[in-house]
């Protein structure tokens, strides 16, 4: 990994024609919000509810969400859905590709 010109190995470079290119996660809604909102107890159907609302009216709906099936991602509300709701996409995922390959 490249480094940053005053030596410190500590610190990546920063590298401005990369880091500004705007991403998927800039126009997602969540940014917005507490980080707790997408993390709700798994047995608390209204905050799951408020979060999933959340989701339903993000511009980036479809790629949080396949962005969490491909990464496994197992805790939290992505794409409008829970880790549940996931598992079972990814299982799905995962046969479409082994059929497919």
């Amino acid at each position: 990994m490249d480094r940053s010109a005053s030596g410190d190995a500590g610190s990546p470079a920063v590298d401005p024609e990369i880091d500004d290119i705007p991403t998927w996660r800039d126009e997602a809604l969540c940014r917005g919000f507490a980080i707790e909102v997408f993390f709700p107890d798994e047995g608390d159907a209204a905050a799951i509810s408020a979060a999933k609302d959340i989701c339903a009216a993000c511009p980036v709906l479809d790629v949080c969400l396949a962005y969490a099936v491909e990464h496994n991602q197992t805790e939290g509300i992505w794409g409008g859905t829970t880790r549940q709701e996931r598992r079972r996409l990814r299982r799905i995922w995962l046969r479409d590709l082994r059929e497919a390959g």
